[in-house]
C-alpha cells in the first residue's frame, strides 16, 4: 500500500494548490485559536471547496466541545476528524457516534510509556497518529518542529492503520517511515518558512521525498 502523505496547517489558497497538485492524499486544517495555523470558518469553508475531491480533508481540533465541532464540520465538510488533545477513550468514542466521521487520535509521544493508553484508543479509533510530545510550557500540543525517538514504535503491530509526525522535513521522512514502519506521513511546521507560513515549494519537496519511499520499498520487495 502506498505511504498516506498528509499536508496539515494549510491556510492559504496558493499552498493548498501545492499541496494538492504535489500529489497529498490528505490537507489538514486547524481549528485552533493558539495555533499560528489556525483557520477562520469562513476561511475553511472556502478552502474546502477549492479540494474538490483531490485529497481527504482532516478537520484538526484540541479539546474541542461539539459546539465548535459542529460549526468547522458545518465549515470543511471534512473526510476525517483529528482529535490532537487530551481527549479520552470516552470522548473519542462519543465524538465518532455523534459526528459520524472517522477519526484520528493523536498520541504524544516522548517515551515507551507514553504509548501505555495505545491499545484503548486503538480500539475506538480509526488511525493514530503519533506526534512529538510537547513541553510543559508549550501553548499548543503539535506544530513544534521536533521529532520523537521513532525507535519507539519499531514492531508496532496494531489492527488500525498509524502515521507518524512531528519534526519530519523531507531529509528524514525516509528513516521516519523506515524505522516506523508507519503507513502515512504528517508535516506541519516543515514545510514552513515561519510559524504558520507554508512554503509551496517545501510541500512539494517533502511530498517528492515521501513518494520515493514507495519507490525504495517496491525496488527491495
Amino acid at each position: 500500500m502506498s505511504l498516506i502523505v498528509k499536508i496539515c496547517g494549510l491556510s492559504t489558497g496558493e499552498t493548498l494548490d501545492a499541496a494538492l497538485g504535489a500529489g497529498a492524499d490528505m490537507v489538514g486544517f486547524v481549528f485552533f485559536p493558539a495555533s499560528p495555523r489556525h483557520i477562520a470558518l469562513g476561511t475553511a469553508e472556502e478552502l474546502g471547496r477549492q479540494v474538490r475531491g483531490r485529497a481527504l480533508k482532516v478537520a484538526l481540533s484540541v479539546d474541542a466541545d461539539d459546539a465548535l465541532l459542529e460549526n468547522s464540520i458545518e465549515a470543511l465538510r471534512p473526510d476525517l476528524l483529528q482529535l490532537h488533545g487530551m481527549e479520552s477513550v470516552a470522548r473519542v468514542r462519543d465524538i465518532k457516534a455523534k459526528f459520524k466521521l472517522p477519526v484520528m487520535k493523536v498520541l504524544p509521544v516522548a517515551t515507551e510509556a507514553d504509548l501505555s493508553t495505545l491499545a484503548g484508543f486503538a480500539a475506538v479509533a480509526d488511525r493514530i497518529l503519533f506526534d512529538t510530545r510537547a513541553p510543559k510550557d508549550a501553548t499548543r500540543p503539535g506544530g513544534l518542529g521536533e521529532a520523537f525517538d521513532w525507535r519507539l514504535l519499531e514492531g508496532l503491530d496494531l489492527e488500525v492503520p498509524f502515521m507518524v509526525s512531528g519534526g519530519l522535513n523531507a531529509i528524514n521522512v525516509a528513516d521516519a517511515v523506515r524505522i516506523t514502519g508507519a503507513g502515512g506521513v504528517d508535516v506541519s511546521s516543515g514545510v514552513e518558512r515561519a510559524p504558520g507560513v507554508k512554503d509551496p515549494e517545501k510541500i512539494r519537496d517533502f511530498i517528492r521525498a515521501a513518494r520515493a519511499v514507495d519507490e525504495t520499498r517496491l525496488a527491495s520487495g
